[in-house]
C-alpha cells in the first residue's frame, strides 16, 4: 500500500476527541436508509460486485450497514479513536484501518468507493480536494463506481448556525453553529463548536470548507475522474441536479476518466 502520513492534523484531532459520543450525537441519522439510497445510484450507473472502501469510516456507521448487506468491506479514517469505535462493533467483518483520505495508500481495487456525511468538506483547499480524488481514483475497479456527498450553501447558512441540543444516557452534548447565515459564500469556511457538557475533554471545533459545484467538477477532472450524476439531497429524497440555495447536501457520482 502506497500513503504518507500528514502531521498535525486539527480534523484527527476533533474526531479523537469526539469519537466518545459520536454515535450518541449521530445515532437519529438514518444510516441505513441513506446508505441504501446511495447504493441504488451506484447500482442505477451500472456498477457490479460488492466490494466497497469506505473512506472516512468513522465509527462504522456506514460500513455496518453494508456488511449486513453481504458487501466485502475496507473501511479507513483519520482518527484512530473512531476505529476503534467501529473496531468493537464489526470485529472482524471488515478491515480497517487508519490513513488520511488526502494521501490514501493503494487498498486495493473496488467496486465502490465513497466518502459519505461530508467528509470532503474538511479538506480545506482545492489541492487538497485533488488528492483525496487522486485516492479514489486509484483504488477503483476500471468499472467501479465512486460516490461522496458535501455541504451545500443552504447547510453553512442553517446548520452551522445554530445551536443543537441532545440529551442521551445522561449526557447533554451541544453543537453549536458559529457561522453567521447572512454571510454565506462560495469557497467559504464555517465553524461549529461541539462539546459533551460536563466533558471539557471532548470540547472542539469543527471547522468546513464550501466546495462548489464548478470547483469540484474541477478537482475531479484534475484526477482522472469523470463525473456521471449529480444529485441534490433534501430530507433523504434524491433528485437531479442540485440547487446550492435548496438541497441540503450535493451527492456526485464518478468513474474513471
Amino acid at each position: 500500500m502506497r500513503g504518507r502520513e500528514i502531521m498535525g492534523n486539527p480534523v484527527k484531532e476533533t474526531y479523537d476527541s469526539y469519537a466518545p459520543v459520536y454515535d450518541l450525537f449521530n445515532h437519529r441519522y438514518m444510516y441505513r436508509q441513506w446508505t441504501r439510497k446511495l447504493l441504488a445510484k451506484a447500482e442505477e450507473a451500472g456498477m457490479g460486485g460488492k466490494r466497497l472502501l469506505d473512506i472516512a469510516c468513522g465509527t462504522g456507521m456506514s460500513t455496518i450497514p453494508m456488511l449486513d448487506r453481504g458487501w466485502e468491506v475496507t473501511g479507513c479514517d483519520i482518527s484512530p479513536a473512531m476505529l476503534d469505535v467501529a473496531r468493537s462493533k464489526v470485529g472482524t467483518r471488515a478491515d480497517l484501518f487508519e490513513a488520511d483520505m488526502r494521501n490514501l495508500p493503494d487498498f486495493g481495487e473496488f467496486d465502490l468507493v465513497w466518502a459519505v456525511s461530508d467528509p470532503v468538506n474538511y479538506l480545506l483547499g482545492g489541492d487538497e480536494l485533488k488528492a483525496a480524488f487522486d485516492g479514489m481514483r486509484r483504488n477503483l475497479a476500471p468499472s467501479g463506481v465512486a460516490l461522496f456527498d458535501a455541504n451545500t450553501l443552504v447547510t453553512y447558512a442553517t446548520f452551522f448556525s445554530k445551536e443543537i441540543v441532545v440529551e442521551e444516557d445522561g449526557k447533554r452534548l451541544v453543537w453549536l453553529g458559529l457561522q453567521m447565515p447572512e454571510i454565506v459564500e462560495p469557497g467559504m469556511y464555517a465553524e461549529a463548536r461541539f462539546e459533551a457538557e460536563g466533558n471539557p475533554d471532548v470540547a472542539h471545533v469543527h471547522r468546513q470548507r464550501h466546495f462548489s459545484e464548478d470547483e469540484v467538477l474541477i478537482a475531479l477532472d484534475a484526477a482522472g475522474l469523470h463525473c456521471i450524476s449529480i444529485f441534490g439531497e433534501l430530507n433523504g429524497a434524491l433528485t437531479p441536479g442540485l440547487d446550492e440555495n435548496h438541497h441540503t447536501k450535493a451527492v456526485y457520482l464518478c468513474r474513471r476518466g
